[in-house]
């Protein structure tokens, strides 16, 4: 048998990374207009939350900072949750950080005590945090163990950063630094995490996700999705 009458059977492995960059894998993480919309949506009303969170916050802060120093922190997650639960429910690269940004557009336009670069650049690197582990399974889990390491990794940076640009007199191994970062975690795992997936679900169950493989997957009751 000549060499050219041969059939030629692709390897394994060919197989394998020719289902990874199919055309339907592709198409299920590329945005769509209503992506966009509900997005947008999802970020004003997020923005809202921070809003209001500001002034909770301000109220709650001293107490809190009274009982032990540091404490507050387990809080801050009401100002980075938004991250989280955006991949949760839009299940696309950059959904965190477009919802972060439009949620601190329309927290700024409220009005609020932070700067601007400060709010920006904290939201830029909040949405990048969370995105990180939904992008290490190319964004195909979504349970709520991705979720509370969403909510960690985001805590993390966000922690650091005060840290490092706004407690600039607290040491990272100091009582208060350490405190600080336990309850940054904390607050990350327990609201940016857990909440973000509870709210999800609860979004879900309206109805209002009908057209997206989030809302399919909340009404079959799994947590790993391929867009429809």
């Amino acid at each position: 048998m000549s060499i050219s009458s041969k059939s030629k059977r692709p390897s394994s492995s060919s197989s394998s990374s020719s289902s990874l960059s199919s055309p339907g894998v592709a198409a299920s993480l590329r945005w769509r207009p209503v992506d966009i919309a509900v997005g947008s949506a999802l970020g004003v009303a997020c923005g809202v939350i921070f809003w209001g969170f500001n002034f909770a916050y301000s109220a709650l802060s001293p107490i809190l900072g009274g009982i032990l120093p540091g404490f507050a922190s387990i809080l801050h997650a009401f100002w980075y949750f938004s991250g989280p639960l955006a991949l949760l429910i839009i299940r696309k690269p950059g959904a965190a950080i477009y919802v972060n940004f439009i949620g601190s557009l329309a927290e700024m336009l409220f009005g609020n005590s932070f700067s601007f670069s400060f709010v920006f650049i904290s939201a830029a690197l909040q949405g990048v945090f969370s995105e990180l582990p939904f992008a290490v399974t190319r964004y195909r889990v979504f349970n709520p163990a991705i979720a509370v390491v969403s909510g960690a990794l985001t805590a993390i940076e966000y922690g650091l950063y005060l840290l490092f640009f706004q407690y600039q007199g607290v040491a990272l191994l100091s009582p208060r630094g350490v405190t600080h970062m336990v309850c940054e975690v904390l607050g990350g795992v327990l609201i940016a995490g857990l909440m973000s997936w509870a709210l999800y679900r609860a979004i879900a169950r309206t109805g209002a996700l009908e057209r997206f493989a989030s809302g399919h997957d909340a009404r079959r009751g799994v947590g790993n999705a391929e867009e429809a």
